[in-house]
C-alpha cells in the first residue's frame, strides 16, 4: 500500500503532524494522500488519561515563560513553538467546535473537562481533510533505498511512501502503546540516543514500599510499608519542598505535594523528579526536604510552638493526660491530624524516654525539635516509579541530529521526528502536550511542502 506521506504513531504530535501535512497539500493544490499509522484499536489513548481524564492540553504563557518549563534545549522547540502557538491551538479547537477553558497557572482544558473531546476534535481535524489513520496496524521494521521508505508491518501487509514522519512517543505509559519503538528505528538509522528515563514521576521515600533493599526503579505496584500507608492520601498545599543531591540544595520548588500509592507526587513533587531520577540513576543520593510552614522562620516558629505547649499543658483538659497524648494536641494545632501519625513515625525524635529506674520513666516533648521537624521534614529517597507510571520520557532522538525548523532528520532526507520521540521534555501543565502539537504540527507542514 502506498501514501505520500506516512504518520507512524496516532498520539498528540501524529495527528497533529497528519492534519498539518494534510491542511498543506490541500491549500497547494496537491492530491498526494497522508496516512496515520497506529498499532492501538483506538488513536491518542495516551490522550485519553492525561491530566486525570480532563487533559490540560496547553498552557498559555508566553514563549519567555514558557520556554522557562522546558528542561532539554528549549530554542530547538522556538519554531515549532511560534508555528502553533497555545493560543493559536486553542483557536484552532475551537473551529471545529471546541471550546476551551483557561484555570489557574494558564492551563487550558477542554470546556467540558473531558480528554475524550480532544482526541474527537484530533481525529476529527484529520478527517476533514482526507487524512486516513489506520489503527491496530504495527509497524514492525523499516528500511530506505532510492527516496523511498518501507514499511513492514506485523501482519504481513507492507506500505511505501516517500517522507515519513516518526511520532512514536517515548517509553512512558506502555499500556497505551508507547514502547520505544521509534528510538529504536532512529538508533538503527544512525541518529544518537540521549539515555532515556522517567519523568514527572512519583519518587519513593525509603521506607515507604515493602522490600529492605528496593532502590532504583521500585513497581508502582509494590505493596506500601507501614509509613507508605500512614502518608498515602495526603495532600500538602502550600509547601516549600528542596532536593538535595549529594548533600547539597539541587533545586527549591514551592506548592502543592500529594502522597499516593506511588510515593511522593503532585505538582511539585513531579516538577523535582526529573533531576531527582536522573541524580538516581547516575548513582546519586537524592533526598527531599519539606517545609511545611514555609511563611514563618525556625526562631518565630519555634516560639509559637512553645506557646502552644504552655496552652495545651495549662488547659485543665490535660490534666490527667501522658505527655505523648499533649504532644499529639500540640501537633493537632500545627499539622493535619490524619499527618500526624506519619510525622512522628519519621521524626521519632521529637518525643524522648528517659528511664530512671526500673519502672520509673519519663517522656520529653522536644519543643524545638517539633518546630525544627515540621521546617525540615526529610525523606530519603529509594527510588522511583518507572515508565508503568510515568507522565513523560525524558531523553529519545538527539535534537542535534534534527532541524529545528522543519524537523526533518539531517541524516536521511525525507525523514522526521516529532513529539515524545525527541529529546524533549517539559514541566507538567500543559508544557508537553503543547510541544507534541506544535511540533506535530511543523512536522506535517514541512513534509508536505518537501513533496
Amino acid at each position: 500500500m502506498k501514501s505520500d506521506i506516512i504518520i507512524i504513531g496516532g498520539g498528540a504530535s501524529g495527528l497533529m503532524a497528519g492534519y498539518g501535512a494534510a491542511e498543506t497539500l490541500i491549500k497547494a493544490g496537491n492530491s498526494a494522500q497522508v496516512t496515520v499509522l497506529e498499532k492501538m484499536p483506538r488513536p491518542a489513548r495516551k490522550i485519553m488519561i492525561t491530566g486525570k481524564g480532563r487533559c490540560n492540553f496547553t498552557n498559555l504563557k508566553d514563549w519567555n515563560e514558557f520556554s522557562s518549563h522546558i528542561r532539554s534545549k528549549a530554542n530547538f522547540v522556538k519554531p515549532s513553538f511560534f508555528n502553533l502557538t497555545p493560543q493559536g491551538l486553542i483557536d484552532l479547537f475551537s473551529a471545529v467546535g471546541m471550546s476551551s477553558v483557561v484555570e489557574r497557572g494558564d492551563r487550558a482544558y477542554p470546556e467540558s473537562h473531558h480528554a475524550s473531546d480532544v482526541v474527537d476534535t484530533l481525529v476529527r481535524l484529520c478527517h476533514s481533510k482526507g487524512v486516513k489513520i489506520e489503527t491496530e496496524t504495527e509497524v514492525s521494521s523499516i528500511s530506505a533505498s532510492d527516496g523511498t521508505f518501507k514499511l513492514s508491518c506485523a501482519d504481513g501487509r507492507a506500505y511505501t511512501c516517500s517522507k515519513l514522519i516518526i511520532a512514536t512517543g517515548g517509553l512512558s505509559y506502555p499500556t497505551t502503546g508507547s514502547t520505544g519503538d521509534g528510538l529504536r528505528w532512529a538508533g538503527e538509522t544512525g541518529h544518537t540516543i540521549a539515555p532515556t528515563f522517567p519523568s514527572l514521576t512519583a519518587l519513593v521515600p525509603l521506607g515507604y514500599k515493602q522490600g529492605d533493599a528496593l532502590k532504583g526503579h521500585i513497581d508502582r505496584a509494590t505493596p506500601l510499608a507501614d509509613l507508605g500507608s500512614k502518608l498515602c492520601g495526603i495532600q500538602l498545599k502550600n509547601v516549600g519542598v528542596q532536593l538535595i543531591v549529594e548533600g547539597s540544595v539541587a533545586q527549591e520548588e514551592f506548592g502543592d505535594v500529594d502522597f499516593t500509592d506511588g510515593g511522593l507526587e503532585g505538582p511539585v513533587g513531579f516538577q523535582i523528579s526529573r533531576k531527582a531520577v536522573k541524580s538516581l540513576v547516575n548513582g546519586s543520593r537524592v533526598s527531599v526536604v519539606l517545609d511545611l510552614k514555609s511563611g514563618v522562620e525556625l526562631t518565630e516558629l519555634t516560639t509559637r510552638v512553645k506557646e502552644l505547649w504552655k496552652e495545651v499543658d495549662k488547659d485543665p483538659r490535660s490534666a490527667r493526660l501522658h505527655e505523648k497524648e499533649k504532644c499529639r494536641i500540640l501537633l493537632g494545632k500545627l499539622l493535619p491530624w490524619d499527618l500526624i501519625p506519619a510525622f512522628l513515625a519519621c521524626n521519632p525524635e521529637v518525643m524522648t524516654l528517659e528511664r530512671r529506674g526500673r519502672t520509673d520513666t519519663k517522656v520529653w516533648v522536644n519543643l524545638v525539635s517539633i518546630a525544627k521537624a515540621l521546617k525540615e521534614w526529610k525523606f530519603d529517597i529509594a527510588g522511583y516509579v518507572g515508565y508503568e507510571r510515568c507522565v513523560i520520557t525524558a531523553g529519545g532522538v538527539s535534537t542535534d541530529d534534527v532541524i529545528a525548523k522543519t524537523l526533518e532528520s539531517r541524516l536521511v532526507s525525507g525523514l522526521y521526528f516529532c513529539g515524545e520521540v525527541l529529546d524533549m521534555d517539559c514541566d507538567t501543565g500543559g508544557y508537553n502536550l503543547q510541544a507534541a502539537f506544535c511540533t506535530g504540527f511543523l512536522a506535517g507542514i514541512s513534509a508536505a511542502k518537501a513533496l
